[in-house]
């Protein structure tokens, strides 16, 4: 069963909402990074864990069909996980397990250390953590959190050098090679899978424009180590070993810091969803959420 949905989420904010699966099923909440549609969870993966979940994406502000307000109306990266909330809420979902990427990841670090009582468990993938507790080395040394790697200076270029006004095929082509840099090369990367995939995420648009909300929007206020560390949300850790944009440690630092999370390592997964991965990746989540 395939349902789609215009939820209110704030005065003036009304985001697109598609559930998959049985509707008496486990609710499974799947929250994208930034600037990304909730079409960037691929259909295949969807349908996966659509066969044992009643299964909730959603378009943030700012990307696909949902309101386009930032430049008029600011908000903070908070705002986001009560977006999240608030989806559950308008589909009389009262607990969900909560899978959530990048930025998303960070969201549900928000829904787990704010909201406990709404997640069944709680899956993290390419992300880092919301907690100033430093990372314990195997051989014991410790790292302070601001010295754990950063962003793939690659991948950092490509963000800060973000051209605007292509032509469509040009626009295409910049995030075809936006998505190899994120794929890294631990697995084969598909560029005509990748464009494809865009291709269907500017039609579900409408257009082709650039949004740098999520980028702009206050960071402030995210900070939530006691909560993790305290947290009885039973965790998953995706450990994604060609990680470019929160490279190793950061999983296993995750997995620290979150009391009694479980880390899983996908070899060759990088910061994307490409089709080598999604067969791993859904034993992974189905496994941990009862599936």
């Amino acid at each position: 069963m395939h349902r789609e949905h215009l939820v209110d989420t704030a005065p003036g904010v009304r985001l697109w909402v598609e559930e998959r699966g049985d509707a008496d099923a486990p609710a499974l909440l799947l929250i994208m990074g930034a600037q990304a549609s909730g079409l960037g969870w691929p259909d295949a993966l969807v349908d996966a864990l659509a066969a044992h979940h009643r299964v909730i994406r959603y378009d943030h502000r700012d990307t696909g069909r949902s309101t386009w307000s930032y430049e008029t109306e600011p908000y903070a990266l908070t705002d986001l996980a009560d977006d999240a909330l608030a989806v559950l809420d308008e589909l009389g979902v009262e607990r969900a397990h909560v899978v959530g990427m990048s930025l998303g990841g960070l969201l549900t670090q928000l829904l787990l250390a704010d909201h406990p009582e709404r997640l069944h468990t709680a899956t993290l993938i390419g992300t880092c953590a919301l907690s100033t507790t430093p990372y314990t080395r195997p051989d014991g040394t410790v790292v302070p959190v601001e010295e754990l790697p950063s962003i793939d200076p690659r991948v950092l270029a490509m963000w800060s050098d973000r051209p605007v006004g292509l032509d469509p095929e040009a626009e295409l082509d910049w995030r075809v090679e936006h998505w190899r840099l994120l794929n890294n090369e631990g697995v084969p990367f598909d560029a005509e899978a990748a464009r494809e995939a865009e291709r269907r995420i500017i039609a579900h648009t409408g257009h082709a424009r650039v949004s740098t909300a999520h980028g702009q929007a206050d960071h402030s206020g995210m900070l939530r180590t006691e909560a993790l560390a305290a947290t009885g949300v039973p965790t998953l850790v995706v450990s994604a070993t060609a990680e470019p944009v929160f490279p190793p440690p950061h999983a296993q630092h995750l997995a620290q810091v979150i009391r009694g999370a479980r880390l899983v390592e996908i070899p060759g997964m990088g910061h994307a969803l490409p089709a080598p991965v999604l067969e791993p990746l859904a034993k992974a989540i189905l496994g941990h959420t009862g599936g």
